[in-house]
């Protein structure tokens, strides 16, 4: 039994099975004490108190930088810095970019799909963020709206885009898109058309190909090679499991963690969520679900699963009620909960204070705690697990590691504590939203113990670790984590070894002739360069490579028709360029050359943009429909819109924006508007350059 711990702060506070609360009187004064009965920190963990953030976290995602980028609804996207704790913004994306889905490329640059035009409709924009200067790229629209989507980021460094929906009446995208990297476009899956649930759990299996686990009891693979193609995989044993959670704990293994069978935003359903949780070997040649241990606690939906550093799987807020999801729930899972994959069972942990449920997210830091935060009904504020094995002794510690490596490599990890070293996990970075974590997946490469180290053999099949950023940790025999050193893995995966010819004996040495030098053959000509304005004094370049002995790429511009210029150059295998400094109300042309040691190739394609605002929105009407909807119809006047923003007052003086719509869209419908409400209308076009003056006002008095 224990009351308080000393160490790390004043007091630890020890968070435990239950707690009794006694006075006493102490040296004239009467102190309170809390007997825990059960167990202690080293055994359930221990939350942080809680933080206060400027807005709810919603989407969040650990990026190479060592920062978490957060964003809630609207165009608010944010920075927690652990190593300060201070939250500050990043440059916003131009768009309602809430409600998208998101993965990262191998680059360690975040792709992020759809968002939110209104409830149920989906924005078919996409763009690309960089983590490493902080600036957003917005890509060639997807092929339709998309709103709850999934990203997959794919073995050759391709991004999966699936699912999302449309809009109510045309209901969800059925066809899957391919973002190719090196060609900078998207490719149609065709002949996969498929209705998926909201933010399905895709992953990528052994096999190359992309396991949907869920929600839905039918799972299947996806085959994203030329037009795409479905395949039935297996039923799960308990049905339908809308707002589960799921995750690939090892290659090949997936767990799938309660959910409910009520349908998505169901009022009336009064089944309760499900304690039960099942797993799939897709290394099995008939691969299978099969219940593992219930959840200990009860049943849950709305929840996160995070993996640890152990390979561990935690289970963290939710509710254990049957309310539709934007209703506070009467029965929050405070409950943490961990599952070991060993024995299949599961453990009760510490609680969390706040209701984590509909919108909150989590995951896992580099010194191998989670992050847990938001949730419409926590609000803007976050708190830190420290899972057990933080209380289980003194952590090895990482003194060196490389930063770059490539499949199958051998590298060494610098460490005083290699004897006791025994095991080594690689864990993806985190992308996270609505209870899914679309980047998390673990690795455990084979090492051994050096002088001064270890010597790990980096994965070598892109299938199991698909390129991009991950945290590598050691662990001792008591299951104590260092902290993590980020590292890239890229390259080729699933290299073929190569045969060691018998040796043979020494040639007769004979004179060798001087050769004549081969030229070096000058580079394939880049094609397919596009230009989009990325701000008012950006513009962001886009184009493929179809050169393999390119030293680089050559960057020229033109200002209003004038001759070109360099501008830049950037090295090999790069296919973006961001032209930053210039001047708004001009229009810039672009061309793109490879070169090497051997001269430039011919140019590319060029490709012109002007940064001006687009033309405003005019002829706005406003009619108002059953239950006091209202619809407005505009002409749209410009070609280089990204969005229409839609503002609505109640006074005719100060607006508020209410919604983002597509371009090129002539239409919106207000479902929030009250019945016998009046109310005021106006619109303007916008892109990245800025908005576009305001259309007419209207009013539906």
């Amino acid at each position: 039994m224990a009351a308080f711990a000393h160490g790390g702060g004043w007091w630890r506070r020890l968070t435990a099975l239950h707690v009794k609360r006694i006075s006493a009187p102490l040296l004239g004064l009467l102190v309170t004490f809390s007997f825990v009965y059960g167990q202690d920190t080293a055994t359930v963990g221990e939350w942080s108190p809680v933080m206060t953030w400027p807005y709810e976290a919603i989407h969040a995602h650990f990026l190479p930088t060592g920062k978490v980028m957060f964003w809630t609804r609207g165009d608010h996207s944010q920075l927690w810095d652990p190593a300060t704790n201070t939250v500050t913004s990043t440059a916003a994306s131009g768009a309602n970019i809430f409600c998208s889905s998101h993965a990262f490329l191998s680059d360690g640059t975040l792709l992020v799909a759809g968002g939110h035009v209104s409830n149920w409709v989906g924005m078919s924009s996409a763009y690309i963020y960089s983590p490493f200067n902080g600036t957003w790229t917005p890509l060639p629209d997807m092929n339709n709206g998309r709103w709850y989507p999934t990203n997959t980021s794919l073995p050759n460094g391709d991004v999966l885009v699936v699912s999302g929906w449309i809009n109510a009446t045309v209901g969800v995208n059925v066809e899957p898109q391919v973002w190719q990297t090196a060609a900078a476009s998207w490719r149609d899956l065709t002949s996969a058309h498929l209705a998926l649930p909201f933010y399905p759990f895709m992953f990528v299996a052994p096999n190359g190909k992309v396991f949907c686990a869920g929600p839905s009891q039918a799972t299947r693979y996806l085959d994203v090679s030329g037009t795409g193609t479905w395949n039935l995989v297996a039923n799960n044993n308990f049905g339908r499991r809308n707002w589960s959670s799921a995750v690939m704990y090892d290659d090949g293994k997936v767990l799938l963690t309660g959910g409910s069978p009520c349908a998505p935003y169901s009022t009336t359903c009064t089944e309760l969520p499900t304690a039960t949780a099942e797993t799939i070997d897709l290394n099995s040649s008939t691969p299978a679900w099969d219940y593992t241990g219930s959840m200990v606690t009860g049943g849950r939906k709305l929840h996160n699963a995070t993996l640890l550093a152990d390979g561990k799987v935690l289970v963290t807020g939710g509710s254990r009620g049957s309310e539709d999801p934007n209703t506070q729930p009467t029965n929050p899972a405070y409950e943490s909960e961990l599952w070991d994959p060993a024995t299949g069972t599961w453990t009760q942990m510490a609680s969390i204070t706040v209701c984590r449920s509909y919108h909150a997210i989590a995951l896992l830091l580099p010194d191998a705690r989670v992050l847990s935060g938001g949730g419409d009904f926590g609000g803007a504020s976050a708190e830190i697990y420290s899972p057990p094995y933080l209380f289980n002794g003194t952590r090895p510690t990482i003194t060196s590691a490389p930063t770059n490596v490539t499949y199958g490599q051998s590298l060494f990890v610098g460490t005083p504590d290699a004897a006791s070293i025994a095991n080594v996990t690689l864990i993806a970075l985190s992308s996270v939203t609505h209870g899914f974590n679309m980047g998390q997946r673990i690795n455990r490469p084979a090492f051994s113990q050096a002088s001064g180290g270890l010597n790990i053999t980096a994965p070598s099949n892109a299938n199991t670790t698909p390129p991009g950023y991950y945290m590598l940790f050691i662990l001792n025999g008591n299951g104590v984590p260092s902290v993590a050193k980020i590292m890239r893995i890229s390259g080729s995966g699933t290299p073929t070894p190569t045969p060691t010819p018998p040796p043979t004996p020494p040639p007769t040495p004979t004179p060798t002739p001087t050769p004549t030098p081969t030229p070096t053959a000058t580079p394939a000509a880049p094609t397919n360069l596009s230009a989009a304005a990325g701000s008012a004094s950006a513009v962001n370049l886009f184009w493929k490579d179809n050169s393999g002995n390119e030293a680089g790429f050559r960057i020229d511009r033109s200002v209003n028709g004038a001759a070109f210029t360099k501008v830049a150059t950037v090295g090999t295998n790069i296919t973006a360029y961001s032209d930053s400094g210039l001047a708004t109300s001009k229009t810039y042309s672009y061309r793109v050359s490879a070169f090497n040691s051997g001269g430039n190739s011919a140019n590319s394609n060029t490709a012109t943009v002007a940064l001006v605002v687009p033309f405003a929105p005019t002829n706005l009407t406003a009619g108002v429909e059953k239950h006091g909807h209202v619809t407005l119809k505009w002409k749209d006047n410009a070609d280089n819109e990204s969005a229409f923003q839609v503002e609505r007052s109640t006074n005719g003086t100060v607006f508020a924006v209410i919604a983002t719509t597509a371009a090129s869209t002539t239409m919106y419908t207000d479902m929030t508007a009250r019945h016998k409400q009046s109310y005021y209308y106006r619109l303007a076009a916008k892109n990245n350059v800025g908005l576009s003056a305001y259309s007419n006002v209207v009013t539906t008095r």
